[in-house]
């Protein structure tokens, strides 16, 4: 199994995540990766979307159909799987993922730090303040990538999420959000590449002007998708969307482990040639 970090960046939208994440743009510049547009899917709401990122299922295929629908996840999912074929799972995240992916519903006094209590998420640190600062968030990360050596390991950031329910997409507080979280991911893509991660970047929804997201149109479901691996083709390959439904195989690939039979192939990723 080949060790894999995903980063989940809430609310990024796609052309105000390219305007801001100048980083891993520059990275995408020099072909050290891959990026993707996604055309995510409906409703655009976090908890929904939460679990179709990591089971490869439309929501009327899990069943997660509102951020007010509080239940563990049946079936198999990127955790799940891992954990199945004997590796380690870990997430620095939103406690919604403790919900969905360990147990609802969430104690703050009991599931903000959960080492091995079970569940699919072997070790987790949670937060429940959407204004959780994300320098936070990403050394929790670090502290669980560094003390338990997780194959797979979310990170799962609200900064951006925050200000855009606050001030709106297009705001310069928005805008700085995203810019904050590329100033943060790029001392820490510079260990992670040298230490042999693959990396998965990318945002459940968007967000409109007037600060909400849920709906249809293109400020509230276009995001976009960072892969830095050698097994993907790297380039820019933004013409076309492709599906949200592709990130849970291609999480699998990384790792290598097998994806369920109800997820989505990979036709719309370039993969490396062997």
């Amino acid at each position: 199994m080949k060790k894999t970090i995903f980063v989940l960046l809430d609310a990024c939208q796609y052309e105000a995540g390219t305007r801001n994440l100048g980083y891993l743009e520059h990275l995408i510049d020099y072909k050290m990766g891959s990026k993707y547009k996604v055309r995510g899917e409906l409703p655009s709401l976090s908890r929904p979307i939460y679990a179709t990122l990591l089971t490869g299922l439309p929501v009327c295929g899990h069943g997660i159909t509102s951020n007010g629908t509080v239940r563990t996840l049946q079936g198999e999912n990127l955790f799940s799987m891992c954990k199945a074929a004997g590796g380690v799972t870990a997430a620095a995240a939103y406690h919604w993922m403790s919900e969905l992916y360990n147990e609802a519903a969430f104690k703050k006094h009991e599931d903000r730090i959960r080492i091995r209590k079970g569940g699919m998420i072997d070790t987790g640190i949670f937060y429940w303040a959407d204004d959780y600062p994300d320098s936070h968030l990403f050394a929790d990360g670090e502290y669980l990538r560094k003390e338990f050596d997780p194959d797979f390991l979310l990170y799962h950031s609200m900064g951006i999420d925050f200000w855009g329910h606050r001030k709106g997409a297009g705001s310069p507080e928005y805008e700085s959000a995203i810019a904050n979280a590329d100033s943060i991911l790029s001392p820490l893509m510079e260990v992670w590449r040298k230490e042999g991660y693959q990396v998965v970047i990318t945002a459940d929804h968007g967000m409109n002007v007037l600060g909400n997201h849920g709906g249809t149109d293109t400020a509230q479901r276009d995001v976009p998708l960072y892969i830095f691996s050698d097994a993907v083709k790297c380039g820019r390959f933004e013409e076309e969307y492709i599906s949200q439904l592709c990130v849970a195989p291609l999480l699998c690939r990384l790792l290598g482990i097998p994806p369920a039979e109800n997820m989505v192939g990979l036709s719309e990723i370039q993969l490396a040639a062997k």
